[in-house]
């Protein structure tokens, strides 16, 4: 099918003023008489359901959580970006439009971005009016700090729990609608497909999931915002809960699917440190304004200090590699994401790793500290102060900007990062792939839409640090609200939607047949056993280094062990209960599907870009392999997937896109 991303026309900095100035609108006194059904409570579905609401809209509103105050958004530490410019330092519009298009190796719909960076300051606004705790300075007036592949200061924060606030912010303005009876909330539901009658999403499948009933939803659009996939990987720095469901569902059920290769690497996570993991925890970004990146200069330090027989406190400065500050150091410690884990990768691939397994690099508060202390030494009139007394003055500061995030390694790793410098290695994060939408955030399937993480549109091919609660909050706050308007414009005649239809008939069959199978099942191995197999094959093949032979293996395995999955898979318990091993058995299989289908979008892209290294399409050796040659294609591939038969060939999707004021070779951040 043809694609139509709808993009108005015009200069950038105009289409969103125009496009609203010309949108058809629902009358107030109409809007009553529409349903809208919100799948996922995190920032962007939260955001979305409260202000769908407020407009006057029905809004049934799910959650496979208890509550949508659990939701994964609550785990975003290190802030929210926003052209506020509050600092002084240059930032605008533009910059921010700037840097997230080139941020995201150029792969993203610029249109959507320009639209995002606008909005942007109206988020703090909302937010502050909300009473989120943002950090504020000496005078009152709203903090900022920076984040990896900026020049500017513009990341506002809440300490280390910004996502928290945030999502609490979203929550309250939830609550007030659920008691004025405009939202209807369920808690504790999955959505396990969605229906469509004519061609429009009508409504969903839901189970129950401390009943097991299965349950039918309608409404006249239905909205997507249930997260990424990283859980692809199984070992993420997502909540185990967190799924691809939803979003699969619907692109089976004809919803386009967009750079499902493109995920985010985030260098600062806690290392792995056994095979027993079920997640891994990340330590925010933020962190690197003032710890900085190192590992040892000489190998026999390395292999000293991955044996035990050293501290990092025994290696002297002059032994030191500050590599991020050497190689980059317009950006120093604050290089993009994907830079920065690459850089992290490539000096322990040479050996350089620092702890048991040799993943690992060090990130060092000790300069920041000791600069701190001195400053308020000074501040104090503390004259000839010590070097203790100076390093208790600079932990304090410390403390008070990261002192959770401290808290929380220290708990995890069982030594004070206070003393001893954090350590760190890339992992799984966010996934800029999703599913495809229009500048109308519109699926390919009429009235089904797709916003916040769950679809492809602004990230290109990596997400800036603090973009991600961005998006969801424009999405949902400034974004749909708009624009499921200019689609239920022609609604307003249609009257409720029917549940007892033979549509929702068959929708409820596959699901209850799908589920049966699980319960019925004899097999012999756990949904944990493929979960674990599916994560390994993902990481070594389809992770941060890819070739063409490993891809190629990694579809040949995934599909083996797609095919062992239904003949062996064990789900104990029943269905008419609540019954996790069950949930998960649903969305492992969906991760099987998913992985496959990421594996031939990567061989299809024969380029390096992103925190992704495609080892064969260039040539490059030593510390050159972090800083692959970008291609200057700029395109998103959508692939489709035969919903009863084998994945389809991704299909090469290219988008008009508007470099008039970005010069194409300002690619890399050397």
């Amino acid at each position: 099918m043809a694609l139509d991303s709808k993009i108005p026309h015009g200069p950038l900095k105009d289409k969103w003023t125009d496009y609203k100035n010309h949108i058809n609108l629902v009358n107030p006194a109409n809007k009553r008489h529409i349903d809208i059904i919100v799948v996922g409570t995190g920032l962007a579905g939260g955001s979305a359901a409260a202000t769908l609401a407020e407009l006057g809209y029905n809004v049934k509103a799910f959650a496979y959580q208890d509550s949508p105050r659990r939701a994964h958004s609550i785990a975003a530490q290190g802030g929210i970006n926003a052209a506020k410019n509050y600092q002084g330092d240059g930032d605008s519009t533009y910059r921010l439009f700037y840097d997230t298009v080139k941020g995201g190796d150029y792969r993203s719909r610029e249109a959507n971005v320009y639209r995002l960076a606008e909005v942007s300051a109206n988020i703090i606004d909302q937010c502050v009016a909300q009473g989120v705790p943002f950090a504020r300075d000496y005078g009152g007036l709203l903090d900022n700090r920076s984040f990896g592949g900026v020049l500017v200061s513009r990341t506002f924060y809440a300490k280390g729990q910004t996502g928290q606030q945030l999502l609490l912010g979203a929550y309250s303005a939830m609550n007030r609608q659920i008691a004025r009876g405009k939202i209807e909330m369920f808690n504790r539901h999955e959505m396990l497909d969605v229906v469509k009658v004519d061609g429009k999403a009508r409504g969903i499948i839901a189970r129950n999931l401390i009943t097991g009933e299965i349950e039918r939803h309608s409404a006249h659009a239905v909205v997507i915002a249930s997260g990424g996939y990283g859980n692809v990987y199984f070992l993420s720095t997502n909540a185990m809960g967190s799924n691809a469901t939803a979003a699969w569902k619907i692109h089976k059920k004809g919803a386009h699917f967009a750079n499902p290769c493109y995920t985010q690497i985030h260098p600062t996570c806690i290392p792995r440190s056994g095979d027993y993991q079920s997640k891994l925890t990340l330590m925010s970004e933020s962190l690197r304004n003032d710890g900085r990146i190192w590992v040892p200069k000489n190998i026999e330090d390395s292999k000293a200090l991955q044996q035990r027989k050293m501290k990092p406190t025994d290696i002297a400065e002059e032994n030191r590699d500050y590599f991020l500050e050497r190689r980059y150091p317009a950006f120093g410690n604050l290089v993009p994401r994907d830079v920065a884990s690459r850089a992290a990768k490539e000096r322990c691939d040479a050996g350089y790793g620092v702890n048991a397994t040799g993943e690992a690099v060090y990130l060092d508060f000790a300069t920041a500290i000791t600069r701190y202390g001195k400053v308020q030494a000074k501040i104090q009139n503390i004259e000839n102060a010590s070097d203790a007394k100076i390093y208790a003055l600079g932990q304090a500061i410390v403390e008070e900007k990261y002192g959770n995030l401290f808290q929380m390694y220290e708990k995890i790793v069982d030594e004070d990062p206070y003393k001893m410098p954090m350590m760190i290695y890339p992992a799984t994060h966010y996934t800029m792939g999703g599913i495809w939408v229009d500048y109308n955030l519109m699926t390919s399937v009429d009235g089904l839409y797709c916003i916040g993480e769950a679809n492809f549109s602004e990230h290109g091919a990596n997400r800036l640090g603090a973009s991600a609660l961005m998006q969801g909050l424009a999405d949902g706050y400034f974004v749909l609200p708009y624009t499921i308007g200019d689609y239920l414009s022609n609604e307003i005649r249609t009257g409720k939607i029917p549940t007892n239809t033979p549509e929702f008939d068959e929708a409820e069959k596959e699901v209850s047949d799908r589920i049966n199978f699980f319960i019925n099942n004899k097999g012999e191995h756990s949904v944990d056993y493929y979960h674990k197999k599916l994560g390994k094959i993902m990481w070594d093949k389809c992770g941060m280094s890819r070739n063409e032979q490993g891809l190629k293996e990694a579809m040949t395995e995934i599909k083996a062990l797609r095919e062992d999955f239904w003949k062996n898979v064990k789900v104990p318990g029943s269905a008419g209960e609540m019954n996790p091993e069950l949930e998960k058995a649903g969305r492992v299989a969906d991760f099987l599907e998913l992985g496959e289908l990421f594996a031939k979008d990567a061989l299809n892209r024969n380029e390096s870009c992103g925190g992704h290294f495609r080892e064969e399409s260039v040539e490059l050796d030593g510390e050159q392999k972090g800083e692959a040659k970008r291609n200057d294609t700029d395109y998103a591939y959508v692939a489709a997937w035969e919903y009863k038969g084998e994945p389809a060939d991704a299909v090469l999707h290219k988008e008009i896109l508007e470099f008039k004021d970005i010069e194409l070779k300002q690619r890399s951040y050397k």
